[in-house]
């Protein structure tokens, strides 16, 4: 019964996944439907961003939710909010009123059903396996995410190919209704023969603490994502949105300081292992968005392929992650959760050290009947993958049943924001270095046409040595991630978790 449980927990995720990156090939279509142009494409940021700042809120608040009130109430009240969220999406554009903050308000909810369901699966799978097989049943979990992430594109575009005659992208949202409900009585009816630890007594919530810290890193992610991060990068909102960032994430920690009972427990932030999980994922998150965004765009500016493409050629990294995750929970529980995270992003760290060096023809480039550039991405991914578990095993470790939801919480958490703040850095130095690399281009060609191929030439040189660069930094990244999990980790799982 456990496994029915786990699974049907993990085909929710597996579904808020999906819809988390389902607007990659959606996105042109939802934002003509609601009177945007496609010329503009950054007029549609609102869309990915809102389903954004409703992932980051939900984390902190129901993840500490669910240990006081129990994972399956709060996790069939996610499912409702994120069936709520695309009944709004779905008839975006239909109605005068329902338009683009209409969709952008329904694609919040989603983020913030989408956003809970996120650390209630990963502390489901704590609460109801322990030791060696708890490993592997976090890596499982972790992998249907990754899983959802890979596929996401593929399956909204494919699904609303299929059902054009019944409303085209919308279809794909109106589908989450039924899906969701199924996920949710499900959960419902398998939980009953199923025991979980009991919520602590006499536990509550510091709601203003947790309203505080969502409310900031919303902010945070309105004022750090880039709308158009080939150009620019930030957005119009970064100052605004930066400087209230700051002031509601102060006033969080000086409530945080002052009083007695904490949102996230003090013993819990003055632990080695838990400072130490939360820096690697932070790094990990900001070399993991180098390789979603850089590549497509080495794709594209480099290797002058269309948009699908660049796009494709993330598939064997995308590939390698959810395989990484169930052989990092596998590993963790025989090797440790140490050597497990610290041998996966040593690989990604390899493997970005070889990305680094990637020539203009690199796409010709073979070992045998494979790309070496398949393999490279391909042996990347598989490094991220093998760190998600014994990360969050670590944590884990230091935690009683009772507060599982908030610890895992703040593992993805600290990746996700690792992820936004690598985004917009990373942007700023690309798009710093290109300028400075490119210079002011000198052209002596006599021929106009050879003129053009010149400056064509010595954009895309220029570019290639950017993302060189970057590239390099996102392995330095690796490699101290990888030295802070072996300084903060212990050396083997702990007993302390119950």
């Amino acid at each position: 019964m456990k496994r029915i449980v786990l699974a049907l927990a993990g085909a929710g995720l597996f579904l808020a996944a999906l819809d988390a990156y389902v607007v990659v090939t959606l996105l042109p279509a939802m934002m003509g439907d609601v009177g945007l142009t496609i010329e503009r494409l950054e007029q549609g940021t609102p869309i990915v961003t809102g389903f954004l700042a409703g992932y980051v809120v939900a984390m902190p608040l129901l993840g500490a939710y669910s240990d006081v009130r129990g994972r399956v109430p709060v996790y069939v009240a996610c499912m409702a909010a994120f069936a709520a969220g695309s009944l709004m999406t779905a008839t975006a554009g239909l109605v005068d009123f329902a338009g683009l903050p209409w969709l952008v308000a329904g694609r919040f909810i989603q983020g913030l059903g989408g956003g809970g369901l996120v650390p209630l699966s990963l502390a489901l799978a704590a609460d109801l396996y322990r030791d060696r097989s708890r490993t592997l049943a976090l890596g499982s979990v972790a992998a249907l995410q990754e899983a959802g992430s890979v596929f996401g594109p593929l399956y909204g575009a494919t699904l609303a190919a299929a059902a054009a005659g019944a409303g085209g992208w919308r279809f794909v949202f109106w589908l989450n209704l039924p899906l969701a409900a199924i996920c949710a009585a499900g959960l419902v009816i398998t939980a009953r023969r199923t025991e979980f630890p009991a919520a602590a007594a006499g536990s509550s919530i510091d709601w203003i603490s947790a309203a505080l810290l969502g409310a900031g890193l919303a902010l945070l992610v309105l004022a750090l994502y880039p709308d158009d991060p080939e150009h620019r990068a930030t957005n119009g909102l970064f100052v605004p949105a930066g400087l209230g960032a700051i002031v509601v994430l102060g006033a969080y920690g000086w409530r945080h300081v002052t009083r007695l009972e904490t949102l996230i427990p003090r013993d819990l932030l003055r632990s080695r292992a838990f400072v130490g999980a939360a820096a690697a994922n932070v790094l990990i998150g900001g070399a993991l968005i180098a390789t979603l965004v850089d590549v497509p765009l080495l794709g594209r500016l480099v290797f002058n392929l269309n948009q699908l493409d660049s796009g494709l050629l993330l598939t064997q990294f995308l590939l390698g992650v959810p395989i990484g995750a169930v052989a990092g929970g596998f590993l963790a529980g025989r090797a440790g959760d140490r050597v497990t995270a610290a041998l996966g992003i040593a690989v990604s760290a390899a493997a970005f050290v070889q990305i680094s060096g990637w020539p203009a023809d690199e796409l010709s480039l073979h070992a045998g009947p494979v790309r070496q550039a398949d393999l490279a991405l391909g042996a990347c991914g598989l490094g991220f993958g093998l760190v998600i578990a014994p990360l969050t095993a670590a944590v884990l470790g230091l935690t009683r049943g009772q507060s599982h939801g908030l610890a895992t919480s703040l593992v993805v958490l600290s990746r996700t924001m690792g992820m936004l703040v690598g985004l917009s850095a990373l942007t700023a130095f690309g798009l710093y270095r290109f300028r400075q690399i490119l210079g002011t281009p000198v052209l002596n060609d006599q021929d106009l046409t050879a003129r053009v191929k010149h400056l064509q030439a010595l954009v895309a040189a220029a570019f290639l040595q950017e993302y060189r660069e970057i590239f390099l930094i996102a392995a330095a990244m690796c490699v101290v991630a990888a030295v802070v999990i072996a300084f903060s980790l212990p050396p083997a799982r702990t007993s302390g978790d119950i």
